[in-house]
């Protein structure tokens, strides 16, 4: 601990951590700035004897007189003024730890790291701008992955997730956004070559694109206009856990795709995917926030969460 001795101490350490009261050292400075203990305890607001008590203590503990009292005026020793000078060194920077604290509990400032599935930041892209010239002092980083992500262990302070129900995790707290459909979606190249589907049945013996790791056929589950079910048994061309390469597989011509809405839209608006069947789609996934505890939450946080709440309902 030889590093944190302040020099010029006369051989006294003030830091020692797990002796030294900060009290002591706050109204030892605070005696001397106001030039008595009188002063110092209206100053502080608090009773003489108290801060007199403090005083004492720092002297007994260094084992040096900083202070000469008498019934018309105080001196301060030489030792005590070298103390002081590192007594308020002391004061100033906790008192610089409180106005960081503050500023930080009262504007959105620093890094927020975001969770995202991949496709869905190109849904909060163009809205990025906004949140930025809001809260400059703002930073953000994105994990844009589709695997799990703890949040705790990988210190993200938000992230997106859209599953079949809400996470019921008794550490996180969730908010709820709205919900996305998933659409059957092609190239129009691809009608174009192969005809376009009139019925769930017709997508048989078409190519088709799926969203799963897992080997050998699927079944796709359709609901449609008037509660109408369909089960659709395919065998993928193609199947990725990335929505990223099922989406580009798609504007190739590669197959047809079962994708959620909010990854797709781009590309719908876009024309590069037409939807098919558009009065057929499968369940809806559940869009929602989950972020640790509200208590202590930081202003950026919460300015995020609510920026990512907005952006994605803008969408859906």
């Amino acid at each position: 601990m030889n590093d944190l001795v302040p020099p010029d101490a006369g051989g006294i350490d003030l830091a020692a951590p797990f002796m030294r009261d900060f009290n002591d050292l706050y109204f030892f400075a605070a005696v001397v700035k106001h030039e008595g203990f009188s002063a110092a305890a209206r100053a502080l607001r608090l009773p003489k004897s108290r801060i007199s008590r403090h005083v004492a203590l720092l002297e007994e503990q260094l084992g040096v007189r900083l202070i000469e009292r008498s019934t018309r005026r105080l001196s301060i020793t030489a030792i005590g003024r070298d103390v002081y000078r590192h007594a308020q060194t002391v004061v100033d920077a906790a008192e610089a730890v409180d106005e960081v604290a503050l500023r930080m509990k009262s504007e959105p400032q620093g890094l927020i790291r975001i969770g995202c599935p991949v496709g869905v930041q190109r849904a909060l892209a163009p809205k990025l701008p906004e949140l930025f010239a809001k809260y400059p002092r703002l930073r953000a980083q994105f994990l844009i992955t589709n695997r799990p992500i703890n949040l705790i262990e990988e210190q993200v302070d938000v992230a997106i997730r859209i599953r079949d129900s809400l996470d019921t995790d008794s550490e996180m707290q969730m908010r709820r956004i709205g919900t996305s459909r998933r659409l059957l979606v092609a190239s129009p190249a691809l009608l174009k070559e192969h005809g376009t589907p009139k019925a769930p049945g017709d997508l048989a013996g078409l190519p088709i694109l799926d969203a799963t790791e897992t080997p050998g056929p699927r079944t796709w589950e359709l609901s449609g206009p008037r509660g109408q079910k369909a089960s659709v048994a395919v065998e993928p061309k193609i199947s990725a856990g990335d929505f990223t390469i099922l989406i580009h597989a798609a504007q190739a011509g590669l197959g047809i795709a079962l994708l959620p809405e909010l990854q797709c839209q781009a590309a719908l608006s876009e024309g590069k995917l037409v939807r098919v069947l558009p009065d057929w789609s499968a369940k809806e996934g559940i869009i929602h926030l989950v972020f640790p505890s509200r208590r202590g939450m930081l202003p950026g946080v919460r300015a995020t969460i609510d920026f990512l709440a907005t952006a994605l309902k803008a969408q859906i």
